[in-house]
């Protein structure tokens, strides 16, 4: 359990604007949820709802980013839920922004199915069969797939949307082909958003982003390169991470 600054840390996303408590080992967010956050297509008044939020990174930045939204975040780890709760409270949200502890493949009573008018992920990027046996057990259930398997992850994201409402998952590029399988027939759409590392190198993570029950057709975004020649951020990026603009997947 965590219980003292000895056991997390305190840092900021959005260029400060967002303050997050996380577990000082282990799992740790990065830029993957700032960027999930930033793909999110919603408005004010929206239901929105993060399957597996950790404590809470891209919550926050969503909900900085939007203001008037309900945002409720699904974790399985009862301790990081406990942290999400207490950053949405040092951010001024805690009204707004809540963390429910429970299980995707057992959701509790307040998840209701086709009530969100969008529901957001960054999943375990790993199978089992890939994964570290040596790995932290708090780390492989942030970056390994557990009981709930990926199609599993998309099946419950789709029947928490409403018709119509979005679906955005951010994830492995080499893990397209599984996502868009998983998507055929229920969603459609599809907007693949590649992030570059670099201008001319491969993408290793793509954003998938999809409407329940639309047929529209799938479109290859642009995409946005991550980093320029040197070690920084490009501008769009430092657009996303530091001033907390909307990624154009449109």
């Amino acid at each position: 359990m965590l219980q003292t600054s000895d056991d997390w840390t305190e840092d900021r996303l959005l260029g400060g604007r967002v303050v997050l408590r996380q577990p000082r080992d282990g799992f740790r967010a990065a830029i993957d949820p700032v960027l999930l956050a930033a793909a999110v297509p919603a408005r004010e008044g929206d239901r929105v709802l993060e399957v597996g939020a950790g404590t809470g990174a891209a919550s926050l930045c969503l909900a900085k980013r939007v203001p008037g939204l309900t945002v409720h975040g699904l974790e399985l780890q009862r301790d990081l839920a406990r942290l999400f709760a207490e950053n949405a409270r040092l951010n001024g949200l805690a009204d707004q922004v809540h963390a429910v502890p429970g299980d995707l493949l057992r959701p509790p009573p307040i998840m209701e199915r086709d009530t969100y008018d969008h529901v957001f992920a960054n999943p375990p990027y790993l199978d089992a069969a890939q994964a570290d046996p040596a790995d932290r057990a708090d780390r492989r259930l942030a970056s390994v797939e557990g009981e709930a398997a990926l199609e599993d992850w998309i099946a419950f994201a789709l029947s928490m949307t409403k018709p119509k409402g979005s679906f955005t998952f951010i994830h492995r590029a080499d893990r397209l082909v599984e996502i868009l399988a998983a998507l055929h027939g229920k969603a459609g759409g599809v907007i693949v958003f590649p992030l570059w590392p670099r201008a001319g190198s491969p993408a290793k993570r793509v954003i998938i982003q999809a409407r329940k029950s639309s047929r529209a057709p799938t479109v290859l975004a642009s995409g946005i390169a991550l980093h320029g020649d040197g070690q920084g951020y490009t501008p769009e990026a430092e657009a996303v991470l530091r001033d907390g603009w909307a990624l154009p997947l449109a």
